[in-house]
């Protein structure tokens, strides 16, 4: 483990450390060096563009859902493969859930589990030497961790941008760089506010763009020269992510189904198991050869005109749920449903594995951590077992049906266990996603 790391985080959300942090990635990409990225907590799209910007796979890292274990062999897996690792911070450095210290998600706990030092992003439109008074409250709101240095975004003239670095002196924080206010610099938002790296045609010269922004405004080596070793990890052990639900497993992989979490797939693959795509929308069926399906979360609610035609993958599909088991999660739960309502009110005839009717019609957001205690035994362990994840949906469910739940699910904020997901035979699904087995307590 020779490579070094740092964090970049930001005071707030909607700062700009996301694209500073591509333009970071794909910058040092340039330079000659191996980067590879990580995203703090469950966020799923920001891992797929820091594949895009470093040439190399991303996963996340989260302080709530994965005992410091698992986190620790994700970061050793991508320090063994990087001269550099750029990691980034989700929301806030320091916003959180409601948990131990160094177990509440926050950005905060990563940058102390590993020792890499943070630099901050700081949003700097609308304020001049205030923001070295909330870049200082970054500094010494956490003792365990080290702010090394700041960027400053949205810098509106070079005398704004003076009197912002006056402040920062003023508090011996250095600057590292200054971008302008550069409405090019913002990646494009679509459904569910969210764009996958996917689905961003312009992409590479996106990335481009935003490299040869922060290369003219930010030092580059002096950024290097803040990365450091991973100084806290020592004695973690490996833990496994998930269990294994089959030893070739069949995965839906295209356009409506677009979403497992990097170190998911990655601890399968360690397990043993073969993992074979196919995809619904070319109207493929899970391969036969296979012991298990999985159909991860995406937006079949864009293509559900298109997957209720998929008559070869559904009957298939529905071919497969006969002696193998076959789990979705949020949209694959939808996809074995009843049926499913799209944005405009029409509805469409799904597997019908499971009795749920859900609809994108009714819009309303579902976020947050959850625990989930499996209900019965089936391809995510046995009955009892508990894990860690996360749901991030519209989609509402309009009648349940018969089938009983998948799992008893609660928050961190002192929810009451309720019924989530449902489970008929060798199919289960819910709109939780699994990030870790839960640790006992």
């Amino acid at each position: 483990m020779t490579a070094r790391g740092l964090i970049i985080a930001a005071p707030r959300s909607g700062s700009g450390k996301t694209t500073i942090t591509l333009g970071l990635q794909r910058a040092l990409r340039r330079s000659g060096l191996t980067v590879r990225g990580l995203k703090c907590g469950p966020d799923y799209i920001d891992p797929a563009f820091h594949a895009a910007a470093t040439g190399a796979p991303s996963a996340n890292l989260d302080s709530h859902a994965m005992p410091p274990g698992l986190i620790g062999a994700i970061a050793r897996r991508a320090m063994a493969e990087a001269d550099l690792v750029v990691a980034e911070g989700s929301m806030g450095l320091f916003d959180a859930v409601p948990g131990p210290e160094g177990r509440t998600g926050a950005g905060a706990d990563i940058a102390a589990l590993t020792g890499w030092p943070v630099v901050l992003v700081v949003d700097v439109s609308g304020a001049a030497q205030s923001a070295a008074a909330v870049a200082l409250g970054c500094t010494l709101y956490d003792r365990r961790i080290r702010v090394a240095g700041v960027i400053l975004n949205k810098v509106a003239s070079p005398r704004h941008e003076r009197l912002v670095r006056q402040g920062m002196e003023r508090i011996g924080l250095p600057v590292l760089g200054a971008l302008p206010r550069e409405a090019s610099l913002i990646l494009p938002e679509r459904h569910l506010g969210l764009v996958q790296a996917g689905e961003t045609a312009d992409l590479e010269a996106r990335l481009e763009s935003l490299a040869d922004a922060v290369s003219a405004a930010v030092d580059l080596e002096a950024v290097l020269g803040i990365a450091g070793p991973a100084t806290a990890m020592a004695g973690l052990g490996a833990t496994p992510p998930l269990p294994l639900p089959g030893r070739r497993i069949a995965i839906a992989r295209d356009a409506a189904f677009s979403f497992v979490y990097p170190h998911v797939e990655a601890g399968w693959r360690e397990a043993g198991a073969d993992l074979l795509a196919f995809s619904p929308l070319a109207d493929e069926a899970p391969p036969e050869a296979c012991d298990a399906c999985w159909l991860p979360g995406g937006y079949p609610e864009l293509h559900a005109g298109r997957l209720a035609g998929a008559t070869r993958f559904l009957a298939g599909l529905r071919e497969f749920a006969r002696s193998r088991p076959v789990h979705g999660e949020c949209g694959g739960y939808m996809v074995l449903g009843r049926s499913l309502i799209d944005a405009d009110g029409v509805s469409h005839a799904m597997a019908g594995l499971l009795s749920v009717e859900t609809s994108f019609a009714k819009r309303k957001m579902n976020l947050g951590y959850r625990r989930a205690v499996l209900a019965a035994d089936g391809p995510l362990g046995p009955e009892g077992a508990a894990l860690t994840g996360h749901e991030f949906h519209y989609a509402s469910v309009v009648t349940l049906g018969e089938d009983p739940p998948f799992a008893m699910v609660t928050d961190p904020h002192g929810s009451a266990p309720a019924p989530a997901g449902s489970r008929r035979g060798l199919v289960t699904g819910s709109f939780f996603h699994a990030i870790a087995r839960a640790e006992a307590g």
